[in-house]
C-alpha cells in the first residue's frame, strides 16, 4: 500500500469486496450507509472518498447519498468525493457534482475507468495540498500590515480579491486590528486616480458630522464665511473610509443611503446635486447587525454598505503574529528614537505570547513603544512591557484537536525564535529532526 486513503461508501457488500480487491494499491476503507461513512472520515481521514448514491435506509432513492456528501464536505472540504450514477440516474450525478462532488462514475462500474478517476483524484488532492503550502510564506505585508497567521493571510488575499471590484466594502473588527490599514491597502490595490479619504465618525460631534461629510456653502449657517468641500467630494474618484460606521445618527444615515444610491450630494445651504464618483469603505467594531435588529442602524443603508464584509481576527486569534509585530514595532521605534535597544528577553517573548490583546495590534505597539523608553539594555524585558502573565471550527477527531494544538505551539515557537531550526526545537523540547518533520507533515514552513 502507498499510504493513499481510499474511503469506499457501498452498501452492496460484494461489490465492495470487488473494490477493495481491485484497488489494493491504496490503504482502502469500506463503508456501507451513512454512520459508518462518517465515522470511517471521522478515524480516517480519507483523501478520496467513492460514493454510491443509493445507501440505506433509501437504496433506491439518493437522499442518503446527498446527506453523506454534505456531511463528508463538512467535515472534510479538500475530500474529493466521487459519485457513483446508475442507469438513468446522471442527473442526480450532476446535481451531486453541483452540491460540492468531484466527479462521477457510471454503474455497472467498469474497474478501469473508475480508477483513472480515482488515480486522477489522488492526483489533484495532492497538488491542491503543495499549493497550499507554497501560497503561504513565512511573512507576509499587505499595505504594512505584516502577519504570519494563514487567519490574517485569508483577511488579506481576499482584500486583494475585492479591490479592482466596484463594490462598497465594510470591515468588521475589535478595535486596534487595523482596519484603516487594511481599507488603505483595498484602496491602492483598486487601481482609483482619486485620493484616500478617512474619517472617524465617532470623534466628531453630531451637530458637524453633515458638513464634515457633505460640506457646505458659504453663507448655510453662522461661522460659514466661505464654501468648503466634504469628505465625500474630495474623495471624488477615490476611496472614502468611514471609520465606526455605527456611530453615525439615524437623522444623517438617511443623507447617506441617498448618497450611496443617487450617487450625487448636496453641500448644506446648497441646491446644486453634484455627481460624485466615491467608493466608500467603512469599518466598526460595533454589532452592526445587532443594531440592525434594534432599528438604532437603518437595514437599508447596512445593505447598501455591506455589499462584501470582511471579518478581521483579533491578535489573540492569530498564533504567533504578537511576537513578529512585537519585533517590528521595536526595531521601529528604537530607530526613530535613537535608542540602542536591539532584541527581547526571553521572559518578555513569554509575557507576549501570553497576554490576551484586547486592545490587539494598536495596544501592542504602545507598549512596545514603552518599553523601548524603559529599557535599561540591548533587550527588552517584561518588567518593561509592564504586563502580567495571562492566559474554531469543530474538529473532526482526537488527532485533528492534537494538530491544532501542535500547529499553535510551532507557530509560537518558530516567532519567537525568528524562524530559526535548532532555538525552535530547544523552546518545543524536540529534536530537530522532529521539528523537520513536524513542519513537513503540517505544511508549516520555517
Amino acid at each position: 500500500m502507498n499510504g493513499q486513503k481510499l474511503l469506499i461508501v457501498e452498501d452492496d457488500l460484494g461489490l465492495q469486496r470487488q473494490l477493495r480487491w481491485a484497488y489494493d494499491g491504496y490503504d482502502v476503507v469500506g463503508a456501507h450507509d451513512r454512520a459508518s461513512a462518517i465515522d470511517a472520515v471521522r478515524a480516517e481521514e480519507p483523501a478520496v472518498v467513492t460514493l454510491d448514491l443509493g445507501l440505506p435506509p433509501d437504496p433506491d432513492g439518493t437522499s442518503e447519498g446527498f446527506a453523506t456528501l454534505a456531511q463528508i464536505l463538512q467535515l472534510k472540504p479538500d475530500t474529493k468525493v466521487i459519485v457513483a450514477s446508475g442507469h438513468g440516474a446522471r442527473e442526480s450525478a450532476l446535481n451531486a457534482i453541483g452540491a460540492g462532488a468531484w466527479d462521477f462514475y457510471a454503474k455497472p462500474i467498469d474497474i478501469d475507468a473508475l480508477g483513472l478517476i480515482v488515480s486522477r483524484a489522488f492526483h489533484v488532492h495532492a497538488l491542491e495540498a503543495e499549493n497550499r503550502r507554497l501560497a503561504t510564506p513565512a511573512t507576509t505585508a499587505f499595505a504594512g500590515l505584516i502577519t504570519a497567521a494563514p487567519e490574517m493571510l485569508k483577511v488579506t488575499r481576499m482584500i486583494e480579491r475585492v479591490a479592482a471590484a466596484d463594490v462598497s466594502v465594510m470591515l468588521l473588527g475589535a478595535s486596534g486590528t487595523g482596519k484603516e490599514v487594511l481599507a488603505r491597502g483595498l484602496h491602492e490595490a483598486s487601481g482609483r486616480k482619486g485620493a484616500f479619504v478617512a474619517i472617524n465618525c465617532a470623534a466628531i460631534p453630531e451637530t458637524l458630522l453633515e458638513s464634515e461629510l457633505f460640506g457646505h456653502e458659504k453663507g448655510a449657517f453662522t461661522g460659514a464665511v466661505k464654501t468648503i468641500e466634504g469628505k465625500i467630494e474630495q474623495a471624488d474618484g477615490g476611496t472614502l473610509f468611514l471609520d465606526e460606521i455605527g456611530d453615525v445618527p439615524l437623522s444623517l444615515q438617511v443623507k447617506l443611503l441617498r448618497f450611496l444610491q443617487e450617487r450625487v450630494i448636496e453641500r448644506i445651504g446648497g441646491r446644486r446635486a453634484i455627481a460624485i464618483d466615491t467608493r466608500i469603505v467603512c469599518a466598526t467594531h460595533r454589532d452592526i447587525d445587532a443594531m440592525v435588529a434594534a432599528q438604532s442602524f437603518r437595514e437599508d443603508l447596512y445593505y447598501r454598505l455591506a455589499e462584501i464584509v470582511v471579518r478581521i481576527p483579533g491578535l489573540a486569534e492569530r498564533p504567533g503574529d504578537a511576537a513578529l509585530l512585537a519585533r517590528h514595532f521595536l526595531h521601529r521605534h528604537a530607530k526613530a528614537m535613537g535608542r540602542p535597544v536591539t532584541g527581547l528577553s526571553a521572559d518578555a517573548l513569554a509575557v507576549i505570547d501570553g497576554w490576551g490583546w484586547a486592545g490587539n495590534v494598536r495596544e501592542l505597539e504602545n507598549r512596545m513603544k514603552r518599553a523601548v523608553i524603559m529599557a535599561d539594555g540591548k533587550l527588552v524585558t517584561a518588567a518593561d512591557l509592564d504586563l502580567e502573565s495571562g492566559g474554531a471550527p469543530e474538529p473532526i477527531n482526537l488527532k485533528a484537536v492534537r494538530e491544532i494544538a501542535d500547529r499553535k505551539a510551532i507557530r509560537h515557537a518558530l516567532a519567537r525564535a525568528e524562524g530559526n531550526i535548532s532555538n525552535t526545537a530547544k523552546l518545543l523540547g524536540i529534536s530537530r529532526p522532529t521539528l523537520y518533520d513536524l513542519l513537513k507533515s503540517y505544511d508549516l514552513h520555517a
